[in-house]
């Protein structure tokens, strides 16, 4: 008798398979590391637990938006959160979303000419954020049958 008649064969593309692809577990991380981190800092942004938001702020920028600064971040708040669930939802095009935010953070940071470790910390995000655009392409799809 043959080994073969006895040994379970798993199909590529099935959910075990994906399961056990290093690939497919490195987009399910950054997909939910992308999705809870914004949601958090975006929820923060209305609670001011984890730090006072409104220091990073730049003058410019927040000349640029309407109200005061604490009403500014309430705004940035609600985009945080938005883009969270993109990424939930559309990884690929969420992905990308977090990677612009990203890059309007950093510009922020550098125009303070103080936050310099922030804005390093973030540009590794911003590449974080565009390799899971890009491994949407790939897993962020049904799985055949």
């Amino acid at each position: 008798m043959s080994n073969t008649t006895t040994t379970q064969v798993q199909a590529v593309g099935t959910p075990t398979h994906r399961l056990e692809d290093p690939a497919f577990q490195a987009f399910t991380l950054l997909r939910i590391g992308f999705t809870a981190l914004p949601l958090l800092f975006g929820i923060d942004k209305f609670l001011d637990w984890l730090v006072d938001w409104q220091i990073y702020l730049a003058p410019e920028i927040n000349d640029l938006m309407p109200g005061n600064a604490h009403q500014a971040l309430l705004l940035i708040g609600v985009v945080e959160i938005v883009a969270g669930v993109v990424v939930a939802v559309r990884p690929k095009f969420g992905g990308y979303l977090v990677a612009a935010w990203l890059a309007g953070i950093i510009v922020n940071l550098l125009l303070q000419a103080d936050f310099y470790d922030v804005a390093l910390r973030d540009f590794g995000l911003l590449v974080g954020a565009l390799t899971l655009a890009r491994l949407a392409t790939a897993f962020d799809r049904p799985i055949p049958r």
